[in-house]
């Protein structure tokens, strides 16, 4: 049901006992315990677990978050301006701060998400000339990036800069500068800043937008010299399905930078679908939008279809859900948990893909020079011999790893 093999690896590895000496004709148990590729969520549960005062919530909110780190290896945190730094001068950094390193305790990736943005901008910004609001932004960055190097690594840079010049729904700092500067020189503004203050980080472009506006943006801002390393796709799907002939389409047209992507928010629903005349999915919130067993049943086959498709694609390297539990964006039922904590099949059809078929254990028997050859899925893995343990990644390489025992 698809080529994975691009997303295996195989080693020889010699395994040597604490005082060095080969472990030889022994049985390896080994068990992979994480992905490299990136299997996500927003991860805004985690945050709201840990700022809610009330009792009751904060029990059903640990329960999604339970949940959350049983599944997933990768997690996005709102840094949205207008919400992270209410007032000028007094970010919400702790309680992200906070969120990130439980994260981070489980072994999760992270990736704030955004550092500049005209929708959810900071109100207090708009009482500057749009001089200061390029100095705040890129300050902004400078702040932010640095608090969190080595915590998160990993940022949405600008979002929808393809809309973002004629955004014209309500006046905003953001859009008022872009108009200014252009797109490319502001994308370019806020990727240099980001990169000088981490050079190693993983910067990316994101956008919904995936017509050919999108590349072109692209191809200008690379011609630009924008540190671009990663590109962004948003696959919101309230109005129906892609269809695995879309997503295709997109692949192929968004690979051929060479650069690696990332479905950023991906969105199938199980309740009714949006109606078509929609233009901005913001615009439809309605009293309720119920999950149902058959709108259940249909995200469980859309979604395992799509993810199979994407993670066959080699350029693919992240696929973000867009929500975990119902009702968090728009009040769509677009989580793959319902209102109540209770997996829907999407969940179960995951975590199925996730930690079943892509996924390696598997017992071997060394041979007189304690060498054993595994091959797997990429990512983390412990090995174990008669209850000593060791860790090692399973990665691409011709070199042969030695592996001691604790």
């Amino acid at each position: 049901m698809g080529n994975y093999e691009h997303r295996k690896a195989a080693r020889k590895i010699v395994v040597v006992n604490a005082n060095g000496k080969k472990v030889s004709n022994q049985k390896v148990a080994f068990k992979q315990t994480n992905h490299s590729f990136l299997f996500g969520c927003n991860a805004f549960n985690v945050l709201g677990y840990l700022k809610v005062p009330d009792e009751e919530i904060k029990a059903k909110l640990k329960e999604s978050v339970d949940l959350w780190l049983d599944l997933y290896n990768f997690g996005t945190l709102p840094f949205y301006w207008g919400g992270y730094e209410k007032e000028e001068g007094s970010p919400d950094q702790e309680s992200l701060m906070e969120a990130a390193k439980l994260l981070k305790s489980h072994n999760v990736k992270i990736k704030g998400h955004p550092l500049c943005w005209h929708t959810g901008c900071a109100d207090w910004l708009m009482k500057y000339d749009n001089a200061t609001i390029l100095d705040k932004q890129l300050k902004r960055i400078d702040r932010d990036v640095t608090a969190f190097k080595g915590i998160i690594d990993m940022w949405d840079v600008i979002n929808e800069v393809v809309i973002m010049p004629v955004f014209d729904k309500y006046d905003n700092a953001i859009t008022r500068i872009c108009k200014e500067m252009g797109q490319v020189p502001l994308v370019k503004a806020v990727f240099d800043e980001a990169k000088s203050m981490n050079p190693n980080a993983t910067l990316l472009l994101n956008d919904f937008n995936v017509s050919p506006a999108y590349e072109r943006l692209i191809e200008e801002c690379l011609d630009a010299g924008v540190p671009i390393t990663t590109i962004g796709i948003q696959s919101h799907q309230h109005q129906g399905y892609w269809g695995a002939e879309k997503v295709r389409d997109v692949l192929e047209r968004f690979s051929r930078f060479g650069l690696p992507i990332h479905f950023t928010e991906n969105t199938l629903i199980s309740g009714h679908i949006m109606p078509a005349h929609i233009e901005d999915l913001n615009d439809y919130q309605i009293p309720e939008w119920p999950s149902t067993p058959e709108g259940e049943d249909r995200q469980c086959k859309e979604m395992e279809e799509m993810y199979r498709l994407l993670f066959e694609h080699p350029s693919v390297e992240a696929i973000t859900n867009w929500d975990l539990v119902d009702g968090e964006w728009l009040g769509a039922p677009s989580g793959i948990v319902r209102r109540d904590n209770t997996p829907k099949p999407a969940y179960h059809m995951l975590k199925k893909l996730i930690k079943e078929e892509w996924w390696t254990t598997g017992e071997q028997v060394t041979d007189e020079n304690g060498v054993i050859e595994i091959s797997g899925f990429k990512g983390d893995y412990e090995l174990q011999v008669d209850g000593k343990k060791a860790s090692f990644i399973l990665e691409d390489g011709d070199d042969v790893v030695t592996i001691q025992l604790a």
